[in-house]
Formats: C-alpha cells, sequence, structure tokens
C-alpha cells in the first residue's frame, strides 16, 4: 500500500488543541509513508502550526479555505487522504477533490464517501489517543497511551511502547527572533522569569477561572519579581480587562491578549518559565513547546484532554463534573473550588525547580 502512495494528504483537526494532539498520530503516518510528498491541509487558524518545526515535517501546508477546499486539494493531486476530522463536509470534500483513497474515521454518515472508514475506539480514551487509534487501525504503526486513569492529578505522560506519543513543536529561529524583538517593545525585562496566563477558552464561560482568581496569582507572582503576560484571542479581551482591574493600582502587568498570530504566540509561550491555563488550545501548545503547564479543569474532562507530558493538572472533584457545559447551572463550584493559593503554589513550585 505504501508503494502505491506517493502524495498524502493529512486533513488536521480544525481546532488548535485538537490539531496539536494529532500531532504524534501524524508523525507515525510520516514515519510510514517516508518517501511520500506529505501535504498538510488545515484551517487558516490552525495551519501557520505547521510552518515551526514539528514531528510532522511536512513537505507542503494547505490552507484550506472553505469556499474551494476541494480545487484546493484536487491541485494537490494526492493518492490519499487521511482525515483526522469527524465532519461529513471533509470527507465530501476529499471526495469531490478526486483524491482516489479516502481514509477516516465513520462517523456523521460519511461511510459511503470513504474508501477505509474506521470504528472509533470501543473506550473512552485521552483525545491523542483517538488519533493515534485511527493511524494504528488503518494499518500504521503508532505509539499508545496507557489506559487512563479513573483520577488524573498529573497529565499523562507514561507510555506503552518505546516511542513518545507526546506532541512536540520546536520554535524556528524566525519566530524567536520576532518574539525577542516583540518583548522588546513591550519593555519587558528577560532577567526575570516570565509566566504566561491564558485566561479564556473558546468553549465557554464555565471553562474559565475567575478572572478575580487569576489577578490574585498574578499579584503574588509579581511580589517574587516575575513578570506576568497574558494570552488569548481578541474573544478574551473582556477577561483581560477584569483581571487588569483587580490588580492593585501601579501593577505591572503585560497583556498581549488579540495581539499575537500563532506563531507568534507559540514562541512567546516557548519564553515563558511555567504556563497557567484553563483547558484550551495555548494549554496544548504551550506543553508542545516544552513549557510546564498548570492546567486548570473545570467542567471538561482532564482524563480526555489533559496536557501529555509532566504537566500538572488542577481538578476538584465535584459530584457534577465533569459535565461538558458551556455556562454553569449552578455556582459553578469545579472552578471556585480552585483557589488562588493552589495555583500559586504549582507555579513557585515549578519556578524553583529550574532555578539555577
Amino acid at each position: 500500500m505504501t508503494r502505491d502512495i506517493g502524495r498524502l494528504v493529512i486533513r488536521a483537526p480544525n481546532p488548535l488543541g485538537d490539531a496539536i494532539m494529532a500531532l504524534p498520530a501524524m508523525a507515525a503516518l510520516r514515519a510510514a509513508f517516508p518517501d511520500a510528498q506529505l501535504i498538510i491541509a488545515a484551517v487558516p487558524a490552525v495551519a501557520p502550526l505547521f510552518q515551526e518545526i514539528t514531528q510532522v515535517a511536512p513537505n507542503q501546508v494547505v490552507v484550506a479555505d472553505k469556499r474551494r477546499e476541494a480545487a484546493q486539494l484536487r491541485e494537490a493531486q494526492a493518492d490519499a487522504a487521511v482525515l483526522f476530522t469527524n465532519s461529513f463536509r471533509t470527507a465530501w470534500v476529499a471526495r469531490q477533490a478526486g483524491i482516489g483513497q479516502r481514509w477516516g474515521y465513520r462517523a456523521y454518515g460519511r461511510s459511503l464517501l470513504l474508501t477505509r472508514a474506521i470504528g472509533r475506539p470501543r473506550r473512552r480514551v485521552h483525545q491523542s489517543e483517538f488519533y493515534q487509534h485511527l493511524v494504528r487501525e488503518l494499518g500504521f504503526a503508532a505509539p499508545a497511551l496507557q489506559e487512563i486513569p479513573e483520577v488524573s492529578a498529573v497529565a499523562l505522560g507514561s507510555l506503552d511502547s518505546g516511542e513518545d506519543p507526546r506532541p512536540a513543536i520546536q520554535i524556528t529561529p524566525a519566530t524567536h527572533a520576532r518574539v525577542d524583538a516583540f518583548l522588546q517593545t513591550l519593555g519587558v525585562d528577560r532577567s526575570a522569569p516570565l509566566v504566561g496566563f491564558a485566561p479564556g477558552a473558546a468553549y465557554g464561560h464555565a471553562k474559565r477561572w475567575p478572572p478575580d482568581r487569576v489577578a490574585g496569582v498574578v499579584s503574588r507572582l509579581q511580589a517574587r519579581g516575575v513578570t506576568c503576560v497574558l494570552v488569548g484571542a481578541a474573544g478574551d479581551r473582556d477577561a483581560g480587562r477584569e483581571i487588569e482591574s483587580s490588580l492593585p493600582s501601579g501593577s505591572r502587568l503585560v497583556n498581549v491578549i488579540g495581539r499575537t498570530d500563532l506563531r507568534l504566540l507559540a514562541g512567546l509561550l516557548a519564553a515563558c518559565r511555567v504556563f497557567v491555563s484553563n483547558d484550551s488550545g495555548a494549554m496544548h501548545l504551550a506543553a508542545a513547546v516544552g513549557v510546564p503547564v498548570a492546567a486548570i479543569f473545570g467542567p471538561t474532562d482532564d482524563r480526555v484532554t489533559a496536557p501529555l507530558g509532566d504537566h500538572d493538572v488542577i481538578v476538584q472533584q465535584v459530584f457534577c463534573r465533569p459535565c461538558m457545559l458551556r455556562d454553569c447551572p449552578i455556582d459553578h463550584r469545579c472552578m471556585r473550588r480552585v483557589t488562588v493559593e493552589m495555583v500559586f503554589d504549582t507555579v513557585v513550585r515549578r519556578l524553583d525547580a529550574v532555578r539555577p
């Protein structure tokens, strides 16, 4: 089969966090087709990720335009496409593009559009394992995660095989240079440790740790000489303003929410000593670039989307979590019971661990 595939398209998941969690499975395809031209097709919000140094090392990145994606894939002249998306639309687009081999999970009535339709895992698995299962069922080796424990105190990092299934991204020298220039324009003292915060979450307000709690951690870290930086998308600006208004007068907080593109964000996270985040794409990005993450989980399931590797997952086990709701119908106890002290102590422990 591999000899018949000269050009292979991988359709990346649309959410940033999912695209990052799919990297090990994509890397397994790269290893299975070492001589093929590997093409990553991804939405504009995710495509720049693959211009940094990833495990996938694609030969080409296609920025998928929803209105003309079929034409873009047709121009790629691929022999096969692996769909890490689950939508009917992307399977239909691959067929419209004339790609002879179309592989992916059977879901949402798209089985007839696929030449190889794979059944989903029968048990609950980490999202990274969800993508690796697809690759293994297609007949290509992929490293596996161990069984997910019922209660997670630290994100999964143990392996079943000799290969490492954790996502990994290296920042290019050009992006490092952009970060240096960006921080210089902001007047950031690079001699002080930098701790990043992602106070937002695209899924909904229920995933967000209260802004006043974020401000409490920021204030305590500033007293220790730490520089704190807020990152996020434009939609997180309100959360950033709430944090700033909760700080004592004269506090120096670097707020770049809505001011970074994806590659600059990746480089900025790599410059941090520790990163504090809700369950978000930024959380997975920080983990992938090698920064210790203090990940705060509330309504979502840390057993499925925890950052992989040596990170801290902070949860409060209440009867109603994980509910997966966008807005809490009661008192948001899963997040409000995460205290400032819990997060601050976690960050300080990580900071102290890297001191000379």
